[in-house]
């Protein structure tokens, strides 16, 4: 595999990102990087290993550990929500 950082990389001598992402404690820093590095600036798996300084199918995998974790969280909030509804609701 070619470790060649692409043409956005190179022009690229730094990236912006909210430090905000880093609060959520539902994934970790890496996972949050790679999070934002994929869904707000468009970057490939390749661009971000090369970025990162890590093989393209560990981006790949600490982006789907991200989501999966996101998803569990946000899905464990909507239960606990419609429950507290339901038990309002019986009273």
């Amino acid at each position: 595999m070619s470790r060649k950082p692409s043409t956005r990389i190179k022009e690229k001598t730094s990236i912006n990102m909210p430090s905000i992402l880093l609060k959520d404690r539902t994934v970790s820093s890496f996972e949050a990087i790679v999070e934002f590095l994929k869904d707000e600036k468009n970057f490939t798996y390749h661009e971000i290993g090369v970025l990162l300084n890590r093989n393209e199918r560990n981006i790949w995998e600490s982006y789907h550990r991200a989501k999966k974790k996101r998803k569990n969280k946000y899905s464990q909030t909507v239960v606990t929500f419609v429950n507290n509804i339901k038990k309002k609701l019986r009273k």
